[in-house]
């Protein structure tokens, strides 16, 4: 189908359904947003330095010392970095919810095209071997796809170069919702619930990126790097499109 005909198809669609604003359900107009208003577009929240090296939470005011921040206080990461492309409220939240909950692949043009707003991430993402944290078999059949793998499908889109996706893990134990859980019982909760997926091949020279929707206290992250640190992967770092 040619750009012509595609813009053409868009904009009779957006006559008969005009698109609804996530967050605050009026009718929106930007273009390249087409379903966060121009309103509430600027409430989303890119971190950028000065920020935690372990999961990318915004440092705000002065730093000094180790830039590690409350968040990461006992996490003991087995992986060397993290990053986050935005905080994890407002419209943000709402494009997440949509897409983790409300089988909303509609949003996925409107997430890639907040990535791409991030120079400092896309350079961070390029050239990295992208590893999407698995769902257990019968969740990604109720929900129909993995979110963390539609999501670094958009890192790496936006990134472009050489960056590819590759999956190394799979989630051999269904552990249930996470959301109500402190650090302690995710981490007991998350214990032998990943595992190296058959016949992966991990190349110790490449760099490897865990992706994940959101960072909220990392042990699902961490449970996955400790596994991908017993198979051999020595370079290993985490990127998530939210933290909270």
């Amino acid at each position: 189908m040619s750009a012509s005909l595609t813009t053409l198809l868009h904009g009779l669609r957006d006559v008969v359904f005009p698109p609804v604003c996530l967050e605050c359900g009026g009718l929106v107009k930007h273009v390249e947003l087409r379903h966060i208003c121009e309103r509430c577009a600027p409430r989303i929240f890119f971190v950028r330095d000065p920020h935690c090296l372990t999961c990318g939470h915004p440092f705000f005011g002065q730093v000094e010392g180790e830039r590690i921040c409350p968040h990461c206080d006992g996490l003991h990461p087995a992986y060397r970095e993290g990053r986050t492309c935005v905080l994890f409220k407002g419209p943000a939240r709402h494009l997440v919810h949509t897409l983790k909950y409300n089988r909303g692949l509609h949003v996925l043009a409107d997430i890639e095209a907040v990535i791409r707003r991030h120079p400092a991430i896309l350079d961070y993402v390029r050239g990295k071997t992208l590893v999407p944290v698995p769902l257990h078999p019968a969740k990604q059949r109720s929900r129909g796809y993995n979110q963390s793998r539609l999501l670094a499908e958009s890192f790496a889109r936006a990134a472009g170069g050489d960056t590819q996706i590759v999956p190394l893990l799979q989630r051999v134990r269904e552990t249930g919702s996470q959301t109500r859980l402190n650090r302690a019982a995710r981490r007991s909760n998350l214990k032998n619930a990943f595992a190296p997926l058959p016949g992966a091949a991990i190349n110790p020279d490449l760099t490897y990126l865990l992706v994940d929707d959101v960072f909220t206290t990392g042990s699902t992250l961490n449970a996955c790097a400790r596994v991908l640190r017993r198979a051999g992967c020595l370079n290993l770092d985490v990127v998530t499109f939210g933290h909270g």
